[in-house]
């Protein structure tokens, strides 16, 4: 039987919202994906912390790394000192429950599939990621890349584009769950067979999103400012 390459679905930084990660799973299977690259940043923020986790782990085949929200779930010490920040995240360990917790923040740092290297911000840092124009910091953020492809996220800013003069192509899906770039549609990527790599956003009802994060927690500080970043698709 010949062999036919899988269409592998990019998602980033889904960040709790449900029905952002349902409407592009829906657009990813009927374009066709057969497999999955998970990038980080998986329930904090979101008014459905535990169940985009569970969505998310009936993928299958599908590649897993750390985000650094994932981190701070697993290990709250890790996180700034920052009130509203901490309240997001125990608010967020309620839902999810300790051990799932910590079965985020102990996933690997980064991976590989395709010809790509995969990490959730840089090879470097969880927390450190690249611009969407060339800067002085590419080369040490690439940390002696080989691969032809670098797939990260984290700045929640769709783009793609040469790494300077490294042979490596730059790719930041996006954000399924909080896009940051003016877009409010949900980003994400596909890679074809051939690895063809297309950039896609998705339309969702951020309006729903926005409800569910204020019927779920209220007004928390941190619940006014996603829901603000949901509304204006800006930071």
């Amino acid at each position: 039987m010949l062999y036919t390459p899988p269409v592998i679905a990019v998602l980033y930084d889904v960040h709790g919202n449900l029905p952002a990660l349902d409407a592009v799973l829906e657009d990813a299977r009927a374009a066709g994906a057969d497999q999955w690259i998970l990038g980080g940043d998986y329930a904090l923020f979101g008014a459905w912390p535990a169940e985009t986790v569970a969505r998310l782990r009936e993928l299958e085949p599908a590649v897993w790394v750390r985000g650094n929200v994932d981190r701070w779930a697993g290990d709250p010490a890790e996180a700034p000192d920052d009130p509203g920040l901490q309240g997001a995240i125990a608010d967020c360990r309620g839902a999810l429950g300790g051990a799932v917790a910590g079965e985020l923040g102990s996933l690997p740092f980064e991976s590989e599939l395709a010809g790509a290297r995969i990490v959730h911000a840089s090879p470097v840092s969880d927390l450190r990621s690249f611009a969407p124009e060339p800067g002085p910091e590419d080369e040490e953020l690439l940390d002696g890349t080989t691969h032809p492809r670098l797939l990260f996220g984290h700045t929640h800013v769709q783009f793609r584009r040469p790494a300077g003069s490294a042979e490596v192509e730059l790719v930041n899906p996006g954000s399924v769950g909080v896009p940051l770039d003016g877009d409010p549609r949900a980003a994400y990527a596909l890679i074809h067979p051939g690895r063809e790599l297309e950039l896609r956003r998705v339309g969702y009802d951020t309006s729903a999103a926005i409800a569910g994060l204020r019927e779920t927690f209220g007004a928390a500080p941190w619940v006014e400012m996603i829901s603000g970043r949901l509304e204006r698709a800006r930071p």
